[in-house]
Formats: structure tokens, C-alpha cells, sequence
């Protein structure tokens, strides 16, 4: 089975080109009375994201007081399953309050590739050209990230396609060329040509109706 990590990039051009910045989580309630602030992750990596001096880059609105800011982490502990971020300077409840919903970015080096075989970043699939039986059919628009699995998103010419990120269905991903080469099950992309054929019959139908009239 193949892997995808949940960090995504951010859209921002850096001076360097081999930069990038992944999304890796984001603050959404303050915990207790002593600065902690609850966190959604977006990295299937915190052991490594989040650990005692990391500093993030902070993604809130214009107004925010901490726009433009980074924040650095303590620790990071977790509570029944959840989360807990403490960082610096964010000693009371009231501290913390002013940070929710701020999501969190780190500095990532694009050469890099997850630790794990068969394993990549969101943002170095995005943009690969999907081949299914040697024709090219679309591109990788985003991974979406469920409980059960991973699923791609497929823009093609006729509309999204998902389809289910395992070797089975993806057997190559090629990025020297890339490529990424699927071999989904029968009708999953031939039903968006049927709904565009289905719309050219009504539209066709629609104008004879009228000439009729």
C-alpha cells in the first residue's frame, strides 16, 4: 500500500526554490489555565514535526496580533487521544485564547523524501500527469485524507475523479517523468463521459424542442 503524508504545501514563492512550506496543524481550543492550546494535526509525522523547539510559522488574519509572527514549542503532550500544544510564551488560558484557529507551517526542504518506501509528500504528487492504459487522462489535484485511506483526486477534462491511493489501483509513481500511472476498476472514469454525453443529448433535445415550438 502506498502512503501519503498529510502535510500540504503552501502556494507561496520563496527564494529558494528547493523551499517549500507544509501545513502540519492548527490550533482550535485552549486547554486548562496554563497556555496549553489543543491541536488538529495535519502530518502523519508530529514525533518529528512537533518536538521541543520547533518553531512554526503562523497563518492567521491581518487584524491578528500574531501576524507576521512564529511560534516555538515546548512540548507536546497528549491528553485521552488528543493533542496538547505548550509554547513559548503563552503562559495563561487568555494567551492561548488569541491564537485559536491559527494553523501552523514549517520549513521543508522539497528534496526530501519521507523515511518510508513507497511514501511521499501531498504536494510531491500534486501536479503528476495520470496515465491509465498508456493515454494520459488527467492530473493529481489534491490527496484527500480519510480515516479508512488515502484518495486521490484526479481533475480530468470532464470533472474530479477520486480514486483510492493503494498499489493495487496506482501501481507506478514516476517522478523522474512525471508520471503516475493507475489502473482503476471499469466505469469510474467512463461515467463523467456518459454525464457529458447525457448533457450534450439534453442540451441537443432542449434546442429542437424550441426550433419545434
Amino acid at each position: 500500500m502506498f502512503v501519503s503524508t498529510s502535510s500540504t504545501p503552501t502556494h507561496n514563492v520563496t527564494t529558494d526554490s528547493r523551499k517549500t512550506q507544509l501545513r502540519v496543524g492548527r490550533l482550535t481550543k485552549a486547554h486548562g489555565l496554563k497556555g496549553a492550546i489543543k491541536v488538529e494535526l495535519y502530518t502523519d509525522e508530529p514525533e518529528k514535526r512537533f518536538v521541543p523547539g520547533a518553531v512554526f510559522s503562523l497563518q492567521v488574519p491581518d487584524s491578528s496580533p500574531w501576524h507576521g509572527k512564529t511560534i516555538e514549542l515546548n512540548e507536546l503532550r497528549w491528553y485521552n487521544s488528543h493533542p496538547v500544544g505548550f509554547f513559548q510564551g503563552i503562559e495563561d488560558r487568555n494567551a492561548a485564547e488569541t491564537l485559536i484557529k491559527a494553523i501552523l507551517w514549517v520549513d521543508h526542504d522539497t528534496a526530501v523524501l519521507p523515511d518510508e518506501p513507497d511514501a511521499w509528500y501531498d504536494h510531491q504528487l500534486t501536479g503528476l500527469t495520470v496515465i491509465r492504459d498508456g493515454a494520459e487522462v488527467g492530473t493529481v489535484g489534491a490527496v484527500e485524507h480519510l480515516p479508512s485511506q488515502d484518495l486521490l483526486v484526479i481533475k480530468t477534462a470532464n470533472g474530479d475523479v477520486m480514486l483510492p491511493f493503494v498499489k493495487a489501483l496506482v501501481p507506478e509513481v514516476d517522478f523522474e517523468a512525471g508520471t503516475m500511472t493507475i489502473t482503476p476498476p471499469g466505469g469510474l472514469f467512463e461515467s463523467l463521459e456518459d454525464d457529458d454525453d447525457d448533457d450534450s443529448d439534453d442540451a441537443e433535445m432542449a434546442e429542437a424542442e424550441t426550433r419545434e415550438a
